[in-house]
Parts: C-alpha cells; structure tokens; sequence
C-alpha cells in the first residue's frame, strides 16, 4: 500500500532537515516550516549548498514549536538562536557573518518560504527511487539516509516503484492524493551540485554526475513521459497543491492513491 513515508523540511535554507510526522499545507502551497528561513548576502543572493560548500561544516536542529535553531560546528562549538527573537535573530546573523566570511542577513517568509520554485510547492520522490540511486553509488559509501540528505525532499512515498513520481509529469499525468490532499505534478526537479557531496563532509563523489545520467537513462521508466524531462540529470518532481486543499495538514502514514 502506497504512504507516506517520511515528511522532511529544511526550516533554513540551505541546512539540515528535520523530520516531521505531521504538517500543514501553508496557503501558498507550500509545506509548513520548510525554507521558511534563508540566509542572504549584501546583494540579496541567498547563501545555500549551490554556493558554498561550507554549510557542510555546520550541523544544525531546528525545534518547530519554538522555532529555536541549534548548530554545532565540527570543532565542537554549539549556539542556540530563538528565531522568533529579534535579538536572536541578530545574534545569529552576526555568527552566520562571521562563519561564511561576509555581511549576511536572515530573512523569514511565514507563507510560502524561500523555495527555489515559489510558484510550485512540495517535492515527491519515492523510498525504492531512492534505494534505486543508492544502489548506483554504493562502492562510494552513499547510505539510504545520505541519499536523502542529498536530494532534499519534502514528501517520501513508500509502498510503489522506484521513479513512480515520474508519472506525475507531462501533458496526459495523472495526480495523486494524500488522505484527500491533491497533489499534481508541475516539473521534474533539475539537479545541481549539491547530491555530489557527502552530506557531513562536503566530498564529492568523483563523476558523479556523468554515472547518475548514465544510469538514470538506463532505467528510465516506461510510464513516464520523456517529453516532460529536459535530460536526464532529474530526481524527484515538485507537486502544487490546488488551493482548496491548503490549509489541510498531511500525516506520515497516510495513505497515498493515484487519481485522474
């Protein structure tokens, strides 16, 4: 039976996730929490794992009742910031300053987050896609969490194939539902630099790109539409959820069906 699996955010964008076992669909479409946070420089360019990898050299816990970070750095300092606190706030905008080595500021969006897509909403992919990629890589240590950390996804669906998502795109897709929740697939997600790098260390795996397109070609699935998917460098896809149904809250657990 299809479910949902694992619910994940990333409250600031760019850092760790946290797991959830319940959320709301925020009413711009978006998942409660996630990237409602986001680091930006004096430019107002946002300060992510795209850019830098030094945000693999902070480790960080986000409490969403009282929405205070926590970070810890591999020489073993540990800060706490309340980030409904304007002090705190400042606080970690300074550390923050200090860490990347320039003026930055910590911007917060309640509505919809500092999503890279702000018109679109939850990403999706499967637990078998990726046990599927891990399968690829792993002579190169890649983990099941690893894979998770690397390709960030909100929604986990368990119980289907792997890149069951990919039905979910292109002209004739159907969508699906979580407890009633519709969701329906807007695009492929496009990969950048970031699933490389081991999550806790920043290494890349070497040609990493070039084995995960040889590879994602290989087993591209029949029920997918390839006119939907510019190349083959994609995993997951990022759903909109139609407005009558944000505002409702989806469970881990709950189950997951595929409607016209």
């Amino acid at each position: 039976m299809a479910q949902l699996e694992r619910l994940r955010v990333y409250p600031v964008k760019g850092l760790d996730g946290i797991d959830l076992e319940s959320a709301s669909i925020l009413e711009g479409g978006t998942v409660e929490y996630d990237r409602e946070f986001a680091l930006f420089d004096d430019e107002g360019e946002v300060i992510n794992g795209k850019r830098t990898d030094r945000v693999h050299d902070v480790e960080t816990d986000f409490d969403p009742a009282t929405r205070e970070l926590v970070l810890e750095t591999p020489d073993g300092e540990r800060q706490r910031f309340a980030l409904d606190s304007e002090s705190d706030r400042e606080r970690a905008e300074a550390w923050f300053g200090d860490f990347f080595d320039e003026e930055v500021t910590l911007e917060r969006d309640r509505s919809l987050g500092y999503v890279d897509r702000r018109e679109m909403g939850p990403s999706v992919v499967s637990t078998a896609t990726l046990r599927e990629v891990v399968s690829w890589f792993d002579d190169d240590g890649m983990t099941l969490e690893g894979a998770r950390r690397r390709i960030r996804a909100n929604v986990e669906i368990s119980g289907v194939p792997a890149f069951w998502e990919d039905r979910f795109v292109g002209e004739e897709a159907p969508a699906f539902e979580i407890e009633g929740i519709r969701l329906e697939g807007v695009t492929p997600c496009g990969r950048c630099v970031v699933p490389q790098r081991d999550p806790d260390t920043g290494e890349p795996i070497a040609e990493f790109q070039r084995r995960f397109v040889e590879k994602r070609e290989e087993t591209f699935p029949e029920w997918a539409d390839p006119d939907a998917f510019d190349h083959y460098y994609t995993l997951m896809i990022i759903a909109s959820v139609p407005p009558a149904d944000r505002g409702e809250a989806i469970r881990v657990g709950d189950t997951v069906e595929v409607v016209d």
